[in-house]
């Protein structure tokens, strides 16, 4: 019988408030807690203990506080990686970002999906689908990325838009929901 943990990496229905997975969420939080109470000249100590957080990082990884992640081992960012203020992963599903990416304020990549009947979503059981972002994207301020999603090569994210479905490379993509606008090379 697979446990809890085990079925939300799958990608199946499972328990979120298990206590193996309540345990994880509290680690991350505590860490991230500690990442962000540390001083901005904290540059070295900020940078190992982010990298204690996340699935794997790439070289020149910055990110500014507060950050805030469910688990963080199912979150990985290539090279040259920085995220500004109050940036927010619900990472139950793997979150995979590529190199040369740069994400605004107030950006929320969200994973995990919720049933919609209510007394369904009274059971507590969930299910995460993954978010991928590609090479060179910059994503605006105040950007939801939802679950599901993959994010192209060579785009740009438009500022407050939600994004909802898949993203072709080389694009300008904005609004609500976000669509690809013009062709960039």
């Amino acid at each position: 019988m697979p446990t809890e943990k085990e079925k939300m990496l799958a990608g199946e229905i499972y328990y979120a408030p298990d206590g193996e997975l309540a345990a994880e969420r509290i680690k991350a939080k505590d860490m991230t807690y500690d990442f962000n109470m540390l001083k901005p000249s904290k540059r070295e100590e900020r940078e190992n203990l982010l990298r204690k957080i996340l699935g794997k990082a790439g070289k020149n990884l910055w990110v500014e506080s507060p950050f805030q992640c469910d688990y963080g081992y199912n979150i990985e960012v290539g090279d040259n990686f920085y995220a500004n203020h109050n940036f927010l992963v619900l990472d139950p599903a793997k979150v995979t970002i590529g190199n040369n990416v740069f994400v605004g304020p107030n950006v929320g990549i969200y994973t995990a999906c919720h049933p919609i009947d209510a007394k369904e979503r009274l059971t507590f059981n969930e299910w995460a689908e993954p978010v991928t972002i590609g090479n060179d994207v910059w994503i605006g301020g105040s950007v939801t990325i939802l679950p599901g999603v993959t994010i192209g090569d060579n785009v740009v994210i438009g500022a407050g838009s939600v994004v909802t479905k898949d993203i072709p490379s080389n694009c300008i993509a904005v609004g609500n929901p976000c669509k690809p606008i013009k062709s960039i090379s």
